[in-house]
């Protein structure tokens, strides 16, 4: 398969790019789709000169279609931890009370999960293209009516509650139909270094999201940072609206459409259960996450542990080190967006991760312990570039979908998992000793999987 070409806007795998017509966005039948065996037996692409080989590997953006897909991302990732800093900040100011805080969270996850596996099944049955039109909507008159009472003085936690719900629901429904989305907009070699660019995105925003927040706080309100979020999904919007049409390929193309039920949900679960490289690769994820995810302890080792630092100061380092570590690993991904054994990379990015979450919790010192957790980050973001790549190109097209819906609900709630596990945990054996023994546990149970499946280890889409 060809990956380079003169023309900026002929690299795309579309007739025209800019063709919203059925069909148009039918990148190459198969592009990402391991069943058809794109990708099987191609050479792998010659390495970049000089140090352009280490940097960001940006060959997706080529493509015009993928390149929109990611610029919208780029502006609602920021957007979104707007409102993400927003809506716990108001509850507090109007409860006074952390619990409420935390009630909020929970109502905001049951949707969450519920509507990305159920929209995994919409995205497998219906245009794409449209699903995240429509819940792109859902999501920018949400942020709207989260402005409105806001600016209204309202006051009202169940209100407050009842929105996050409706848009963590329209996120759920919308995620699955983006992600899966990528391998139709992208050639099969080129996922890896798409899954880096998204995710290095989206880590940004997690840094840069929250720190704007808290600038614009004082200065513009909080009203304004709903707003400021409403106007970026506008921009997606737009985006999305310039997408090539992305109908189903298989059974539920022309002529073949069906109703979205709660049996093709437990059908995508089957599916996942029947091949075991997607299973091995959802494993992995929840080992790393529910056992070596040490966030619920950062309090405790920020008061006690690096207390001598201060501990407003060790707070604010240890929750951004991983964020950092993992913005740092998407911008240097030229190093491991080209590489082909893709199960391996998820396994040795596990096993790092692992180790280093093992070393965060033997550190005494809050400086080797910030580098421990930068390091993690990293191991995280190379992980999630191929786990990522595992889920579009070891599933068929019919699929995606619903793999999507699933990584969802395991990104929503294996750190949900984690938190409990580790706080009491830490109530037990100490916050170091159970951040070491998480970590610890994450690297011999994934060299465990990796002895136990050796095929996973072998994988090569």
């Amino acid at each position: 398969m060809e990956t380079a070409r003169s023309s900026d806007d002929d690299i795309e795998p579309t007739a025209t790019a800019d063709d919203a017509t059925p069909g148009a966005g039918d990148a190459t039948p198969g592009a990402g789709d391991a069943t058809t065996g794109a990708g099987d037996g191609a050479p792998a692409p010659p390495p970049r000169p000089g140090w352009r080989r280490w940097v960001m590997d940006t060959r997706p953006l080529r493509h015009r279609p993928f390149r929109r897909l990611w610029s919208s991302t780029t502006v609602t990732a920021i957007g979104s931890q707007l409102t993400a800093v927003a809506v716990p900040k108001q509850i507090y100011d109007i409860t006074g009370s952390s619990a409420w805080v935390g009630y909020a969270s929970f109502a905001g996850l049951l949707p969450l999960v519920v509507f990305a596996l159920w929209g995994g099944v919409v995205a497998d049955r219906m245009d794409r293209r449209t699903l995240m039109l429509v819940t792109n909507v859902g999501i920018a008159v949400t942020s709207l009516l989260f402005w409105a009472q806001s600016f209204a003085g309202l006051d009202s936690v169940a209100l407050l509650m009842v929105l996050l719900a409706a848009q963590q629901g329209f996120f759920g429904m919308n995620s699955p139909a983006r992600s899966a989305s990528v391998a139709r907009l992208v050639p099969a070699d080129e996922l890896p270094a798409a899954g880096a660019l998204q995710s290095t995105v989206a880590q940004t925003g997690m840094i840069l999201g929250p720190l704007l927040a808290g600038a614009l706080i004082p200065v513009l309100g909080l009203p304004a940072l709903y707003l400021i979020d409403a106007i970026a999904l506008c921009v997606t919007l737009w985006a999305v609206w310039r997408l090539p049409a992305m109908p189903p390929l298989g059974e539920g193309g022309a002529g073949g459409a069906r109703r979205s039920g709660w049996r093709d949900v437990a059908d995508g679960f089957r599916y996942i259960a029947a091949h075991r490289i997607l299973l091995m690769s959802f494993l992995a994820d929840i080992i790393a996450m529910v056992f070596g995810m040490p966030r619920a302890l950062f309090p405790q080792l920020a008061s006690h542990t690096y207390a001598p630092w201060g501990e407003g100061l060790a707070l604010g380092l240890l929750f951004a080190a991983i964020p950092l570590g993992a913005v740092a690993g998407g911008l240097l991904s030229g190093t491991f967006s080209r590489a082909r054994r893709h199960g391996l990379m998820v396994i040795a990015a596990v096993v790092a991760w692992g180790v280093a979450i093992t070393g965060f919790g033997l550190s005494p010192n809050l400086w080797w312990a910030v580098a421990f957790l930068a390091l993690a980050g990293v191991a995280d973001m190379v992980s999630m570039v191929f786990r990522g790549t595992i889920l579009q190109s070891a599933a068929t097209d019919d699929m995606r979908g619903r793999m999507q819906g699933v990584f969802t609900v395991v990104v929503a709630g294996g750190p949900r998992i984690a938190d409990l596990l580790h706080g009491t945990a830490g109530s037990l054996l100490g916050a170091r000793a159970a951040v070491a023994a998480g970590g610890l546990l994450v690297a011999v149970s994934t060299l465990g999987l990796a002895v136990a499946v050796p095929a996973f280890r072998r994988y090569t889409p």
